[in-house]
């Protein structure tokens, strides 16, 4: 089973110069690791993710443009918001795929 995503989570752009990483502003009381885990409302450019660097396709600072992240959870909710996994990806509008470099926690966390 996948494992939850938590703060500080690693993420990686395709088309980005470098990694990201997640800051996790949906909720404040559910946590793994004494960390807050991540839900699909975690997806606001500079709030939640940090740029990436330079984007290889406008070639210049990246602004991360996500509208929805996928392969969130499909039973487990915080405050009825899917949670976040090591499989979540999301797309950028202006080009590239965000995906899960580490999950931000060393335990095993999984969902349902």
């Amino acid at each position: 089973m996948p494992q939850k995503l938590t703060e500080n989570a690693l993420l990686l752009c395709d088309k980005g110069a470098k990694p990201s990483q997640l800051k996790v502003t949906s909720q404040t009381f559910s946590k793994a690791e004494d960390k807050l885990i991540a839900t699909e409302q975690d997806k606001q450019p500079e709030t939640n993710i940090a740029n990436f660097g330079v984007c290889a396709i406008t070639k210049s600072k990246c602004t991360p443009a996500i509208t929805k992240w996928d392969k969130t959870t499909e039973k487990d909710t915080i405050n009825n918001y899917k949670i976040l996994t090591e499989d979540s990806t999301c797309q950028c509008s202006v080009g590239g795929k965000i995906s899960v470099q580490h999950k931000g926690h060393g335990e095993k966390h999984e969902t349902a």
